[in-house]
């Protein structure tokens, strides 16, 4: 029996207590300590069960303790004083990095297919949703003009829990929207927006969920309405669930459904930003909205969509980078294709490294970076693993001219600094340390801050994860119907004061979890060593289908319990947010094992990191930069070696990992000075805190986006549209030339110095002669490509200078000259190249084109 009308019902707040909802439908209370302490001091019991939820927490409370809130005056004056706080802050809209033509509405509009912003709010699975929702929480305090758009998922990603051997099992809880920190968008009459798409000939309705984080607002997609089949209903139910036609269907929804919401919600943003792969199809989109609006033919659409795209890849792992069977992308987008005006061949085309391969798969990583023009891995390693990776995408450029650039991660330090941390940093490093984007200068006071008082701090967080933990562990054997003594036992775990080693992720296998248990004999002497205990607190999930995974899992779990182990070893269920909180801000020690170079940053080390805690981990990711060799921000496991064997490697540095734990950590953390401090110890948490926090956090992240991409893309997207795109159509008429001339250009006549000994510095004058075909001189850029060379004789490293023109030969050759001077001794080359060039191309190289000199 289905009900003719549905209510919502809300409790009744007295009149002075209704600013309670404007700080609950704000998600800056996820990173507000202040207001968080407001909802959960009238019931912290509550407020647990409630996950922290501050919708579902006003709705739950009795009226009769409403009525009592409302007469006790210092809780209203506190509540006044924090909803005036929130206005302050959302009043303030000057950004640190200015947006020229900002008139009050997004310049930027940033797609991810997972948040996490907040555990109440549960549309994350790891590390990727996490550093989406820190960027939008960055945003928010710098004032970039952003909004974001994404899935709103009924069941999430699966919550996990343990079998009594200790394997994964995986339930899906079913949240209700209208109980969390959302509200439903509507019309100006009070109807529902709804944002419509064809998938395989079925028209499917979304409505819109607004999450409003800070000052950016976060716009949701949800098909669970009554328009919909009720199999389509079902489309945004889980996070990485289901097939891959599923997740054919949820990427179309995510990018070309979320253009269309933008053009629903009445925003117009410039500049799109693609988190991972998952959203390229929001390019095709713009393109269609460009060819029709302003009657651009596909190539200059394209121009303008690529040349207003960032596009952020996240993995260096295949199985990370979506692909599907081109019968599957045909059945959702052979009509599609003719909406472009392309035949259907030439748009699979679009999504593969070779595209005269037909049997090749459509690659979403490769659709995206052909429809942007700024491209970029998440650490500097990773930038250099991801131009390896997709160098067939552009087969004719050296590995280190693939245009995929780098901008390292980075964390949101207000969210993952624990309160009484936060604390010590308001009196030492100032109140706006949250805020202020002059980091390196805020966080350099961090030397000031007294040694007691910050291993005292730090010595209360790891007590508060002790209790934390065997209130979890005992919650977990009470699901599995334990015993006395096993609930008995969890009320023993860990000891307060032994130094304490986290290690939670996803149990990828290349992130072998598996490490510390190479040699499990001396594992256990290790942490059964009562003069100097150590303890290992263990967390993470593995994918559902990933049985070696599970594997890892039940491996450690089957450790964790033996009678050997189960004080010293614990392994939590269900990493969340709120798990992880605790554990990298209670822990001596961030552990990280990934096999080089698979991990693309690993920002969990990070918010570790920002609370005073070491970093122990392989040198992959952002820890190969940000480690320094004197250890004296933390300790590095091997020197960055990349074996072949894996089996071997795994053998090495497991050793390795042994003898650095028990030959420098282990000692330096238990030597003791006057006063029982670890004054070697605490130099590292100050020199890691004011070293690695001013440059490994989303302030610095974001303000790097907004200055080498957003402004530049929103600049070219200005200069492209003036005088109805006058200019994106010249560029695509001039790319349409450059591809149909491009085959005859040649280069001939190289010429160089030969001197019988060449000393460092000297300058060598360079010639050569360039037939252009018909193209213009000031379309090209003749380069000298120089540097030195390794055993091979290949460049180990490479520098490009500029030619200039000289004359024209009587034959129609034009004549370039440059002089080049090798920087150090050694072996030393050069060749020469010639790239096209024009004032509106972002990147020579994005086009693929380039001629190469061969030997006369």
């Amino acid at each position: 029996m289905q009900p003719l009308r549905v209510y919502s019902v809300v409790p009744k707040l007295p009149e002075k207590l209704k600013p309670l909802w404007d700080l609950a439908y704000n998600l800056l209370f996820s990173w507000n300590d202040d207001i968080v302490s407001l909802f959960a001091q009238v019931d912290r019991r509550l407020w647990r069960e409630c996950y922290g939820n501050p919708v579902c927490f006003l709705n739950r409370l009795p009226q009769k303790t409403l009525e009592t809130l409302a007469e006790d005056d210092f809780y209203v004056e506190r509540l006044a004083d924090l909803r005036q706080s929130l206005a302050t802050y959302q009043s303030r809209k000057t950004a640190s990095i200015p947006f020229p033509d900002r008139d009050g509405t997004p310049v930027v509009a940033y797609f991810s297919l997972e948040y996490g912003i907040s555990q109440c709010l549960p549309i994350y699975s790891g590390g990727l949703g996490i550093l989406a929702g820190d960027h939008l929480k960055s945003a928010s305090d710098l004032c970039v003009p952003l909004v974001g758009i994404g899935l709103c998922y009924q069941q999430g990603f699966f919550r996990q829990y343990l079998t009594p051997d200790g394997w994964q099992q995986e339930r899906y809880p079913i949240y209700d929207f209208e109980q969390m920190p959302l509200t439903l968008c509507k019309d100006a009459a009070g109807e529902r927006l709804l944002v419509q798409v064809d998938l395989k000939g079925e028209r499917v309705t979304a409505q819109i969920w607004k999450a409003q984080v800070g000052r950016v607002s976060l716009y949701l997609m949800d098909t669970n309405v009554p328009e919909n089949q009720p199999a389509t209903r079902q489309l945004t139910n889980r996070l990485y669930g289901g097939d891959l036609e599923t997740r054919v269907r949820q990427e179309y929804l995510l990018g070309i459904g979320g253009i269309r919401a933008l053009e629903v919600l009445g925003l117009k943003p410039k500049v799109i930003h693609m988190n991972e792969g998952h959203s390229a199809f929001a390019g095709l989109e713009r393109i269609a909205n460009f060819m029709a609006k302003h009657q651009l033919s596909f190539e200059a659409a394209m121009e303008l969509v690529a040349s207003s795209s960032i596009f952020t890849t996240h993995t260096p792992v295949p199985a990370g980078n979506d692909r599907f069977p081109p019968e599957l992308i045909q059945a959702y987008f052979e009509d599609y294709a003719k909406r472009l005006g392309l035949a259907f061949k030439v748009l699979l085309a679009l999504g593969r490294e070779d595209p005269r391969n037909d049997t090749e798969h459509f690659c979403m990583t490769v659709l995206a970076l052909k429809l942007s023009r700024f491209n970029n891995g998440v650490s500097q390693l990773h930038g250099v693993v991801s131009r390896k990776m997709w160098n067939r995408v552009w087969t004719q450029y050296p590995m280190e001219d693939v245009p995929i650039g780098a901008i390292t991660n980075g964390v949101h330090v207000p969210t993952w600094v624990a309160q009484d941390l936060a604390t010590l940093y308001d009196r030492y490093l100032g109140a706006n340390w949250r805020e202020d984007p002059d980091t390196s200068r805020v966080f350099s006071q961090a030397h000031l801050i007294s040694d007691a008082e910050l291993w005292r701090t730090h010595e209360r967080l790891r007590e508060r994860l002790v209790g934390y933990v065997r209130e979890r562990l005992r919650d977990q054997l009470l699901s599995r119907g334990a015993k006395r003594q096993e609930l008995l036992n969890a009320e023993e775990v860990l000891d307060p004061q032994a130094l304490t080693i986290g290690f939670a992720r996803r149990f990828a296998t290349y992130k072998r979890a598996n490490m510390l248990l190479q040699d499990k004999e001396r594992l256990i002497r290790i942490i059964t060593n009562a003069e100097r205990p150590v303890q290992f607190v263990f967390a993470g999930k593995a994918h559902p289908h990933d049985n070696e995974g599970k594997r890892l899992i039940q491996d450690l779990v089957q450790l964790c319990t033996s009678a050997q182990c189960r004080y010293n070893l614990v392994f939590i269920e269900d990493y969340d947010m709120e798990i992880a909180s605790y554990l990298v801000q209670g822990v001596d020690v961030w552990l990280n094992t990934p096999r080089r170079p698979l991990e693309a940053c690993g920002t969990s080390g990070m918010k570790a990191m920002c609370n005073g805690v070491l970093n122990f981990s392989t040198l992959d990711g952002w820890w190969a930069e940000a480690w320094k060799p004197d250890n004296s921000v933390g300790w590095a496991i091997g020197m960055g070696e990349e074996y072949e064997d894996a089996g071997y490697q795994d053998f090495v540095e497991s050793q390795t990992l042994y003898n650095i734990l028990e030959n420098e950590i282990i000692p330096t953390f238990y030597e003791r000075g006057h006063g029982n401090l670890p004054r070697n110890w605490i130099r590292k948490m100050k020199a890691s805190i004011c070293e690695l926090t001013p440059v490994y956090n989303s302030h610095r992240m974001v303000e790097d986006y907004a200055r080498i991409a957003y402004g530049p893309a929103l600049e070219n997207y200005n200069r492209l549209t003036r005088d109805e795109c006058a200019a994106a159509k010249d560029l695509a008429s001039w790319r349409m030339e450059m591809m149909t001339k491009w085959g005859n250009l040649d280069i001939r006549h190289v010429r160089a110095g030969d001197p019988e000994q060449l000393h460092v510095g000297d300058g060598v004058r360079v010639t050569a002669e360039v037939q252009l075909n018909g193209i213009r001189p000031q379309d090209v850029e003749v380069q000298i490509y120089s540097g030195r060379l390794d055993y091979e004789g290949k460049f180990a490293q490479r520098d490009t200078l500029s030619m200039r023109p000289v004359e024209t030969t009587a034959d129609g050759w034009h004549l370039y000259m440059g002089e080049i001077q090798p920087t150090e001794a050694g072996r030393f080359g050069f060749t020469v190249r010639v790239l096209p060039h024009h004032p509106l191309l972002l990147d020579s190289h994005s086009l693929g084109l380039i001629r190469w000199a061969h030997n006369d």
